[in-house]
Parts: structure tokens; C-alpha cells; sequence
């Protein structure tokens, strides 16, 4: 079914490649950036400003009809609780106030298992990041009445995507963005991505094949 998706954090890495892939699969995209005129150019894109630092009413209008919204949004640490923490809660809340129910967060691997932070290598030097991510996604899981998916990928790298990953409790491991990006546009497919959270890895079971058993 053809969907209008709304993108928060258009223009990194996963949300350009998120984009290309929802066009791919026939849907029309609003790319919310805080820099718009950096947004790709297709016809089957509208870019427009979002500011993480905007209240909820100031985001409303960006958000418009939307049949669905995506936060892939990040400040690469320098501005952790305006933008990975409360910037995702007030476009929880716009999504909300808008009438729009489904909505896509990309996270981190272990965000909500804080005990798992100093015990599991590669975590121990990204703490405020998951605090952030932490105080974030509870509160779209506990605060908010969205129909929420949470995708928890481990590291992501510059590798080629396979299309093949692996989803279970959870493993450290690396992450080709291509498929980070191609499993967010996928969980929108299954019903059953549905008020879930998603650990997943590179592997080797086909995306769609790994969501439609989560």
C-alpha cells in the first residue's frame, strides 16, 4: 500500500538511504532535515525544516497527514538530550497531536538493558548515547499510545549490504547501513513489527524472511 512517510533526520546516513529504499517501494516521502536544501531531489520527495530544538507545535506543521513517521535523527553525541532524547519525544508527541499512529524508531542495540552496558564490548564508550536512546524509548513505550517499532542494531559500517541479516537476544556485531536502512523500510510490511523491539545484526536469513518472524 502506497504510505506519505515522514523522515526525521533525512540527510545521515541511514535516513538518505531509507529514503531511496521507501521511493523504491512506491511511497512518497517527506524528508525532514535541518538543513532541507541538502535533501536528494526526486519527485517523489518533499523536503522540509525540522528542528530537533523546535517545541511540538513548531514541528506539527512538517509532519502534515503523514501515514507514518521515522526518527533516524542523531546529534553524533554533541547534543544528546535536546536531539537523540527529547527532540525524539516532541516528534512523539507532534506524531501524536497529528493523528498519526505508526511510528519507526531506529535505536541502539541494548538501549533499554542497562546492565548490559559495561558488560558487553563495544558498548562500554557509548553511555550517554544510550542513556539518551534509553530515556527515549521508554517513553515511547510507556508514555505514548503510538504503534511503536524499535530497531536495535548493533555497529554500522560502510560494507556493502547483503539483504541478509539475523535477529534474536541480541549479539555485538557489525551492521552494514544498507540493510539497517532496508530493514526500517521493511518493518512497515508486517503487521507483526508491531509494538516490538528489534535486535538485529548482519546474517544470514533475508530481511523480509527475518521480519515476518519477529
Amino acid at each position: 500500500m502506497k504510505m506519505k512517510i515522514f523522515i526525521a533526520g533525512a540527510t545521515g546516513r541511514v535516513g538518505t538511504k531509507l529514503t531511496c529504499d521507501l521511493i523504491e517501494d512506491g511511497h512518497e516521502v517527506i524528508a525532514g532535515a535541518h538543513h532541507p536544501e541538502r535533501v536528494m531531489q526526486n519527485d517523489h520527495v518533499t523536503p522540509v525544516k525540522l528542528g530537533l530544538h523546535e517545541n511540538v507545535e513548531e514541528m506539527r506543521p512538517a509532519l502534515g497527514d503523514a501515514d507514518a513517521v521515522y526518527f533516524t535523527a542523531g546529534s553524533g553525541a554533541k547534543d544528546l538530550l535536546q536531539v537523540d532524547a527529547f527532540g525524539a519525544v516532541k516528534l512523539m508527541q507532534a506524531a501524536a497531536k497529528n493523528g498519526i499512529k505508526r511510528f519507526v524508531m531506529l535505536s541502539a542495540l541494548f538501549s533499554l538493558e542497562p546492565t548490559r552496558w559495561r558488560t558487553v564490548k563495544g558498548l562500554d564508550g557509548l553511555t550517554d548515547y544510550n542513556i539518551a536512546r534509553f530515556f527515549a524509548d521508554n517513553y515511547l513505550i510507556h508514555d505514548t499510545d503510538l504503534d511503536y517499532t524499535i530497531l536495535q542494531p548493533t555497529a554500522m559500517t560502510d560494507k556493502p549490504g547483503t539483504g541478509k541479516i539475523t535477529v534474536d537476544d541480541g549479539e555485538f556485531g557489525d551492521n552494514p547501513a544498507d540493510d539497517v536502512a532496508k530493514t526500517l523500510a521493511d518493518i512497515l510490511k508486517y503487521d507483526n513489527t508491531s509494538r516490538k523491539i528489534i535486535k538485529m545484526r548482519e546474517g544470514n536469513t533475508p530481511i523480509d524472511e527475518a521480519l515476518s518472524q519477529v
